[in-house]
């Protein structure tokens, strides 16, 4: 049977993609904002589409769960865009509410501006059989739709996930519903003017994290968590008026000054990852520029290698209505016209570039190790730096900075899980076109999810967002940078510089780790990450990566194409997650958390 004949694009697959894209959107909102990082929704999804379409329905085809899985990892990749910007306008105070129309709309054009930007890469990056860009989670999704066939295979893969998703929905209802169970265990203690604090967290979630990561992320981000409290913390002191509550205090002074060294590592971060990923972007540019690059792109012969894209014309249409709404969404945020003009042109410059700067990385590492918070964090330096210059402050500079992030750092995510999906794609012999249109419907659908969860979340979790539940690593990132460029001036830049200088020392070690060919690497984001998180939730994520080291040792990539555990952590971070947005929603309607 030729691909031709096979059932992809049917009302069933639509219908189930854009279920499955709200559920993995809302599911990621709340898991970036607890941990600072989202996990790739492509081979979950898949795994659910085979699982409803062959056994559930019992028929189903692979190019139809190839669809469904394009629309939801949607949903996952524009809440990575909009939880890492969105909430730093309510933490710095502009807004008191999410405004949903507003962040909507941001998502909307960033998401679309994401898959449109990224067609013409196909061809550059997807298409050519490159032995650099290995497309490894993309090559692993196409295995896991091919093995999904096979009844067995594709009903032990979902047993899997929904073995872990009733682990991680039942052990959040235990603890932060019932409360028989206790969130966390911490204690602290004071010698001195210092406090000495020790703890760690009980998530189901949080070890999946630590599995899908694997064990030298894991590790990292507890070096990091290590570092900010209980090296830096006990070093800084307190004042005196905490010591006698020496766990708050613990608290206050990580939350006031340790945050801010991982602000500077972080931003050290940011650079250092566009940086290694310059030749990539170069490439880019050059083929797309380079004799007619776009246009190529554009006439490729059809086939079952290639296929057939959206037309240029639909294309540049839908382009020139999404800037359209952007300058106008920019005008709305900040009330004047002239500097609207100036970030609508920023914003399209840095989109184009960290478009490419995703894709190739896709192809290199895959989605889930892209360094999504790097390009936004250059974002709001160039942004915010060029603002500065031009003369702009307050309130409107802070505004104009946070609305150019969340659109680049929408665009970059969507970019990024598009390229990853149309290598899937093509694999197993997808229309690419199909699959660009399912893209576009999976965003249009999660985008109207993301405000009304945010505000759920922020109204009904203890501490709301940027509290200890809901740290928001990247959101408070992005905030402490906007007033740091138009705020009160009241950053403490000694602590900042700090970071960045651990962050230099990092990169070096680093390095050397890289001469000498060792297997561990020191990277720095995953430490910096872990110096702004609170402590405990590095301690489960560490248990999580000793649990997958285990677990896949003696085994190689040819052994399977998911690792051992992957699928079962995968569905304890939807349990928990969904669970964790099951419980803000039965507080909303007036049921409260029980404690036994």
């Amino acid at each position: 049977m030729q691909a031709s004949d096979v059932s992809e694009l049917t009302l069933r697959t639509v219908l189930l993609g854009l279920v499955l894209s709200v559920v993995m959107g809302a599911a990621n909102v709340y898991l970036g904002l607890r941990v600072g990082m989202t996990v790739s929704a492509s081979i979950p999804a898949a795994v659910v589409a085979m699982l409803l379409l062959r056994v559930v329905m019992r028929s189903g085809t692979i190019l139809e769960a190839n669809q469904a899985q394009t629309a939801a990892s949607a949903g996952e990749s524009l809440a990575a865009g909009i939880i890492f910007t969105m909430p730093a306008l309510v933490l710095i105070g502009v807004w008191q509410r999410f405004d949903v129309v507003l962040t909507t709309l941001i998502a909307l054009s960033g998401g679309l501006l994401g898959v449109l930007l990224m067609i013409p890469l196909r061809r550059v990056f997807v298409v050519p059989q490159n032995p650099t860009l290995k497309f490894p989670e993309g090559l692993a999704c196409a295995a896991v739709l091919r093995a999904g066939q096979q009844t067995q295979a594709g009903a032990d893969d979902a047993r899997a996930i929904i073995h872990g998703a009733v682990f991680g929905l039942v052990g959040k209802l235990l603890i932060s519903f019932v409360g028989l169970l206790k969130g966390s265990l911490e204690g602290a203690v004071v010698l001195g003017q210092r406090i000495f604090y020790v703890g760690g967290d009980i998530s189901v979630a949080l070890l999946g994290v630590g599995m899908i990561v694997q064990l030298n992320i894991a590790l990292l981000v507890f070096i990091g968590g290590a570092l900010g409290w209980l090296v830096i913390l006990p070093i800084l002191g307190a004042a005196p008026q905490l010591l006698d509550r020496p766990i708050e205090g613990a608290y206050a002074v990580w939350s006031s000054q340790v945050r801010y060294v991982g602000v500077g590592a972080m931003v050290v971060g940011g650079i250092a990852a566009i940086a290694q990923v310059r030749h990539g972007l170069v490439e880019a540019v050059r083929v797309l520029f380079g004799a007619g690059g776009l246009a190529r792109s554009q006439t490729g012969q059809p086939g079952a290698a290639s296929g057939r894209d959206m037309s240029f014309g639909a294309i540049l249409v839908l382009g020139l209505v999404c800037v359209a709404l952007i300058g106008g969404l920019y005008t709305v945020l900040t009330g004047q016209l002239g500097i609207s003009l100036l970030t609508t042109l920023i914003m399209l410059v840095m989109a184009f570039f960290f478009t490419a700067v995703a894709s190739y990385i896709v192809g290199l590492v895959g989605n889930s190790n892209s360094p999504v918070s790097g390009m936004t964090i250059t974002a709001v330096l160039f942004t915010g730096g060029l603002l500065f210059v031009f003369g702009f402050s307050g309130t409107t500079g802070m505004l104009a900075t946070l609305g150019v992030a969340a659109i680049v750092c929408c665009t970059a995510c969507t970019a990024g899980d598009v390229c990853n999906d149309l290598k899937t794609g093509q694999l197993v012999g997808a229309s690419p076109r199909r699959q660009q249109l399912m893209q576009i419907a999976g965003v249009a659908v999660a985008a109207l999810v993301m405000a009304p969860v945010l505000q759920l979340l922020h109204d009904h979790t203890p501490g709301g967002i940027g509290g200890k539940e809901l740290a928001a690593p990247q959101a408070q990132l992005f905030a402490s940078l906007a007033r740091g460029f138009f705020g009160d001036g009241q950053l403490p830049w000694p602590l900042v510089g700090l970071g960045a200088g651990l962050g230099v020392c990092i990169l070096l070690v680093d390095r050397v780790l890289q001469l000498r060919g060792t297997a561990f690497r020191a990277h720095l984001m995953p430490i910096a990450v872990g110096m702004y998180l609170p402590f405990g939730l590095s301690v489960p994520i560490l248990i999580g990566g000793i649990v997958a080291f285990l677990l896949t040792t003696g085994t190689t990539e040819r052994d399977r194409p998911v690792q051992p555990g992957v699928l079962l952590a995968s569905g304890a971070i939807a349990g928990e997650a969904l669970m964790g947005v099951g419980l803000a929603l039965l507080a909303s309607i007036g049921i409260p958390r029980l404690s036994l």
